[in-house]
């Protein structure tokens, strides 16, 4: 278990880190010590941090949902970042490759809360009950930490979310079959990674009631009416470079895309 002092050196370096865009030491390196604990404790102060300086709260994002993905991380559940208003960018939208240290890409659903959830014990149904639609996006994640990387740095980080980009068509959740929604991840005119939603955790509904549930567990307020909830990818992250045009197909529910310059 890391020292308040310890943690407050984490999350200084974190927040410059967001600052500068320029990768800082990770957390586990500095401190071989860290704890899960800690990690979302640096997290939740650098969010704190974040809002106190503008930025405001509109949900948040579940990572490793897939079990490969878990086996590579040497952890037996997801872990989760939060997300802000300035991390939203239309369709479309040219970003500057510059405003990101390593910026990668990932196709996921953005599921839109019209009630609360409130753990313990939520499940698959409470989610879908408590959902106004459900909207087809990319999230943008980005590493703030020098490699190599362990969870504890991943979850500290924010896990990893940067940005996110709505498009496509929002359905509501009884309108589709949401195990079955395919994902086409182009870069520029290459397929690079193609998957099912599936891949998170059986169904994507199941990333959301483990993030409510978490959320739970470590004492923070329920998720609200209105907040949007990133289920996690089921395809790998690619990576982004300058003049990259990046398209998420959707099949019939649309598509999206980005360009980095």
């Amino acid at each position: 278990m890391l020292t308040k002092s310890e943690r407050d050196q984490a999350v200084e370096a974190l927040v410059e880190a967001n600052r500068t865009k320029i990768q800082t030491t990770r957390p586990s390196a500095l401190f071989p010590h860290i704890e899960f604990e800690d990690a979302y404790a640096i997290s939740a102060d650098v969010a704190q941090r974040t809002q106190a300086a503008g930025a405001k709260l509109i949900g948040y994002k579940v990572g490793l949902t897939s079990a490969a993905m878990r086996r590579s991380s040497k952890i037996d559940e997801p872990d989760y970042g939060y997300l802000y208003d300035h991390f939203l960018h239309a369709d479309g939208a040219r970003l500057k490759h510059s405003d990101y240290c390593m910026p990668r890409v990932e196709l996921e659903l953005a599921f839109i809360l019209g009630e609360s959830l409130e753990g313990p014990n939520v499940n698959m149904l409470d989610v879908l009950r408590a959902t106004e639609y459900v909207v087809p996006a990319i999230e943008l994640i980005d590493t703030r930490v020098d490699e190599p990387r362990k969870i504890y740095d991943t979850i500290a980080d924010n896990g990893a979310g940067a940005g996110i980009i709505l498009g496509g068509t929002p359905f509501k959740p009884g309108e589709v079959d949401l195990r079955m929604v395919p994902g086409i991840l182009y870069r520029n005119t290459e397929i690079e990674e193609t998957g099912v939603s599936c891949g998170v955790m059986g169904h994507p509904a199941n990333g959301v009631a483990w993030l409510a549930n978490k959320l739970h567990s470590l004492g923070f307020p329920p998720l609200q009416r209105g907040q949007m909830l990133l289920a996690g990818s089921y395809v790998r992250p690619i990576w982004a470079q300058v003049n990259d045009v990046i398209r998420a197909d959707f099949g019939s529910l649309g598509s999206l895309s980005i360009q980095f310059v």
